[in-house]
């Protein structure tokens, strides 16, 4: 395969908000299971492939949120993140198991989760299912909250102190 045709499918699964949703309708409709994730995915590790391999099993299609580079200023600081939205949204892209990547402002996914209304919506391990963003609406709907654990030893802050103390 051309690697300009290599580059068009990698940019096909980054999509804007409401061309996605329109795609998921139609994903719904053939009988697929929607699942959702969200995050800033500044450094990819290896807690983030295992974490994304196993958001995918739980369903058809695996979505994912990409905090915006304002949202994780906000979010982080001022100095995140590293590796700017559209890079970010281009790696996540080359990862097979990820399907759909769309970019979100807002501080929380709340809106966007709302908008896409997945059947599963899945957190790290780290959250408590009760203050996990867009649950109460993903189970209002009948659908799943799922978190993951994380790999121990793995996570962007980690990295970005190793490489500080080097």
């Amino acid at each position: 395969m051309k690697p300009s045709a290599i580059s068009h499918q990698l940019s096909a699964k980054i999509k804007k908000r409401n061309d996605l949703s329109a795609t998921l309708t139609r994903l719904r409709r053939k009988g697929k299971r929607i699942v959702f994730t969200n995050g800033c995915f500044d450094i990819l590790h290896v807690g983030h492939v295992d974490y994304l391999s196993k958001a995918k099993r739980l369903g058809d299609v695996l979505v994912v949120g990409l905090n915006s580079d304002d949202s994780v200023r906000r979010l982080k600081s001022a100095r995140r993140p590293l590796n700017r939205e559209k890079d970010r949204a281009r790696v996540l892209s080359s990862m097979c198991f990820v399907d759909f990547i769309t970019i979100f402002d807002e501080d929380t996914p709340k809106r966007l989760i709302e908008k896409l209304s997945p059947d599963v919506l899945v957190k790290g391990g780290d959250w408590k299912k009760k203050d996990i963003v867009g649950a109460d609406f993903v189970r209002s709907r009948g659908g799943r909250v799922v978190t993951v654990p994380f790999v121990k030893g793995y996570s962007t802050t980690s990295i970005i102190k190793k490489i500080a103390k080097s």
